[in-house]
């Protein structure tokens, strides 16, 4: 029998397998950095392919949601079949996606492309960890996934500043395809060294006699996918047409779809079939408080600097990188947070998530008070500074641990299942919280005359009830905290 290097508690790390971990973190920080590079872009891509405001969001909201279902899938078939050629597959197509999106002549092309690289990014997303855990010893993984910390909060935190620098450098025509294309060299790159230095292995069954545990719940997929998308699309497309009855009979139809999506679930589990989300995870209240705490979260965070974004290039004329210099006190204090949490995690327990939600809570609420009292000539990214560190800081505190305080609500043979939900209602979370909170900007900016002042005011009347909507998210947030469990080991070891 083999033993890999997870099972071996005293093995030492190889070299290769320090390479190995390059390769991997290499195309997580593709896809982290384009959760937030495009931001800045979509003024830029709105002028350049006269896209509608629908689309805007559907370019954030069509990525998040596309990754998020992609997750279970992706490593239930790692699983099976090997996470090395699932990481490359999921990482060939992320890379040709990014063509497409640059390549993209209307804006229906550029949602479709968009949306392709999402479902790559859920891919190859899930086998990082995976093969982490494969060939890492234990005393070295925590070390391991500390540095994968590291780069998610760097590769998030660097998409404004990189989008910004690349439209100001090569004008906003060119520039927001470049903003796509960045991810090229690094895709190849990382493909060569990923066929070379990452360990072949094989899946824990075959496809033809595997057993009903290993399987993928296809019909599951299919309906929690129509479901999130038939609420996703009138929430994107109502406010930009009028909000007719078709829009009214979607929604309807997906809650129906997510209604038939649980029964499924229930039928499977009681047939003794393997569900895509096994149901009885809900019979720990903690644990669907925690899941609804995710969905929440991230609907309020990361749906700022989409309104800011907006605001601060089409409302007041400022450039994309002006725009993305904006976020570099919330970047800021989203590492220093990141870099605290475990240590803070080991003396505070729940305490340190608690505070964390609290302190972007107030940040986001100060954003929202200087949106609101600030006239908008007067508005810079300096009166924005303490606001948004402080929220920054709070989200850096949260975002690390908050992923074992939930799974800690289950048994710890239910870890693994847990950890697929949490990450999918994650994606959902900024999915849908772009499009309430685009449905909310847009379907409120009313610029009442010529000139730029009227266009300042109208802007920024509209980014105040937006971000209103992302500060009462926070405030829900923060209240769901207290579900969760007091203390639990965040080490990362197991």
């Amino acid at each position: 029998m083999t033993v890999s290097p997870a099972s071996a508690p005293n093995a030492a790390v190889s070299r290769r397998a320090w390479q190995a971990l390059i390769v991997l973190l290499a195309g997580m920080f593709m896809a982290l950095l384009d959760t937030t590079i495009v931001n800045v872009a979509l003024p830029s891509i709105q002028t350049s392919l006269d896209a509608s405001e629908a689309t805007l969001s559907w370019i954030i909201s069509g990525y998040a949601l596309a990754f998020g279902l992609a997750l279970i899938p992706a490593g239930r078939i790692g699983d099976r079949i090997g996470h090395k050629w699932v990481f490359f597959t999921g990482l060939a197509l992320f890379t040709l996606a990014s063509l497409a999106c640059g390549l993209a002549q209307n804006d229906l092309q550029l949602i479709i492309a968009r949306v392709v690289q999402g479902l790559a990014g859920g891919m190859f997303v899930p086998a990082v960890t995976a093969v982490i855990q494969l060939m890492f010893p234990a005393a070295s993984r925590g070390k391991a996934f500390a540095i994968m910390g590291s780069v998610i909060g760097v590769s998030t935190a660097l998409g404004p500043i990189v989008g910004g620098l690349i439209i100001e450098a090569f004008g906003a025509e060119e520039g927001w395809r470049l903003v796509f294309w960045v991810n090229l060299p690094i895709g190849v790159v990382a493909l060569i060294a990923a066929a070379v230095l990452l360990p072949a292995g094989t899946g824990t069954a075959s496809a033809p006699g595997a057993p009903a545990s290993a399987r993928i719940d296809g019909v599951g997929l299919l309906l929690l996918s129509a479901g999130l998308v038939a609420l996703l699309v009138p929430l994107i497309e109502g406010q930009d047409r009028g909000w007719p009855l078709w829009t009214y009979l979607v929604l309807a139809a997906g809650v129906l779809l997510i209604v038939a999506f649980g029964a499924w679930e229930v039928a499977l589990t009681k047939r003794g079939s393997s569900p895509l989300v096994p149901p009885h995870l809900f019979s720990h209240p903690a644990f669907t408080g925690g899941v609804i705490l995710a969905l929440v979260y991230f609907a309020a965070f990361t749906s700022i600097f989409f309104t800011i974004s907006i605001l601060w290039q089409a409302g007041l004329g400022h450039t994309a990188l002006e725009s993305g210099l904006v976020s570099i006190p919330f970047a800021i204090g989203s590492i220093l947070g990141a870099s605290q949490s475990n240590r803070l995690t080991e003396r505070l327990g729940r305490t340190v998530l608690v505070g964390g939600v609290a302190l972007v809570t107030v940040g986001l609420v100060w954003v929202w008070l200087v949106l609101l009292l600030t006239a908008p000539a007067d508005l810079t990214h300096w009166i924005l500074l303490p606001p948004l560190f402080i929220a920054g800081l709070g989200s850096g505190c949260f975002i690390a641990p908050n992923v074992a305080f939930i799974v800690a609500t289950v048994d710890p043979t239910e870890a693994g299942a847990a950890s697929g939900v949490i990450g999918v209602m994650q994606r959902v979370g900024s999915a849908a919280g772009i499009a309430v909170v685009g449905s909310v900007f847009f379907g409120t900016l009313v610029v009442a005359g010529p000139g730029a002042d009227a266009l300042a005011a109208g802007f920024t009347h509209s980014a105040t009830l937006a971000m209103a909507v992302s500060a009462g998210l926070s405030v829900v947030a923060l209240l769901l905290v207290f579900l969760l469990p007091k203390r639990v080991e965040v080490h990362g070891s197991r």
